[in-house]
């Protein structure tokens, strides 16, 4: 049996940074791009390349069913809601399917040539620092502005509003940007309150990933040519490259950590807000674009 391209040490390391970093303000998606260049995971043929960039896709796996399961009484009153036993549970589906259609739009059209071109190092950097100052400038803001009360609750969504939210998502399909960035200021900008913000951005993200890591599972994870399928009897690409272990490791540890960075995030943001990341992202795109132009990581 050959040896899989991964160690298990990497996909427990691969898969807490997806847990911390999915529902942070701070790019899953850039965090482990860096992380796969300083393990050399993926650094090989196009083929690693792929297979690293369907396990990543496979964890979120992990971190969906993580917050599907802290808001649970949420999934709950929303299938209630469809099902016409909850007024407030059905505005708030529609209002998630309404938030998520932009990026179902958008990302049907542009992600090939999004995976294509900003698939990198520089790319990541500069949505790193240009995401940091724009979070300072909402914070700066909303502390010129603050909401009448402390904002609008969940149930208080519209769908103009749920939209304006489901746009500015779109921003982060350029890796580095971070989902959860845009769709919490998008929240705080069309005045939901800091909790209510944090629990959309949770729940869009649920609807949003589970479809991209749908379309992606079907796309990346397909079968090795002809002459790999007699070897290794029809494994697929990403399982051969990296073993069942792996991604089981991967997604069991994003499914924890994302858990406990979920609970950390809603009692932190209503404290402290968003400025804090705003600061790390900046600092987090200045110390890679040093290591790389010194030539310590690979661009």
């Amino acid at each position: 049996m050959l040896r899989p391209l991964m160690e298990i040490w990497q996909s427990l390391v691969l898969g807490v940074i997806e847990g911390v970093t999915e529902f942070l303000p701070v790019s899953s998606t850039g965090h482990l791009i860096v992380a796969e260049r300083i393990m050399g995971i993926g650094m090989g043929s196009p083929t690693d390349k792929e297979a690293a960039d369907a396990f990543a896709v496979c964890i979120q796996g992990g971190a969906i069913l993580a917050v599907l399961g802290l808001y649970w009484k949420r999934v709950v009153q929303m299938i209630r809601g469809v099902l016409g036993k909850d007024s407030e549970g059905l505005s708030l589906a529609i209002n998630l399917v309404v938030g998520f259609l932009p990026a179902l739009v958008l990302g049907f059209l542009l992600n090939k040539w999004i995976k294509a071109h900003l698939f990198g190092m520089w790319p990541v950097i500069v949505a790193w620092i240009i995401g940091g100052i724009g979070i300072l400038a909402v914070s700066a803001w909303r502390k010129r502005n603050p909401p009448m009360g402390g904002g609008k609750e969940l149930g208080e969504l519209t769908m103009k509003m749920a939209l304006l939210v489901g746009l500015l998502q779109c921003v982060a399909m350029c890796p580095g940007t971070s989902r959860s960035l845009m769709t919490i200021c998008g929240g705080l900008l069309v005045g939901l309150s800091v909790r209510a913000a944090v629990e959309y951005s949770f729940l869009l993200g649920v609807l949003t990933l589970t479809a991209a890591a749908t379309k992606d599972a079907i796309d990346k994870v397909k079968d090795l040519d002809p002459a790999y399928n007699v070897m290794f009897g029809g494994m697929k690409l990403m399982l051969h490259e990296f073993g069942t272990l792996n991604l089981l490791v991967g997604s069991l540890t994003a499914m924890i950590s994302a858990a406990l960075a979920v609970k950390w995030l809603v009692t932190y943001l209503q404290r402290h807000g968003l400025s804090v990341f705003g600061y790390y992202r900046i600092l987090a795109g200045a110390l890679v674009a040093f290591l790389i132009l010194i030539q310590i990581l690979p661009a």
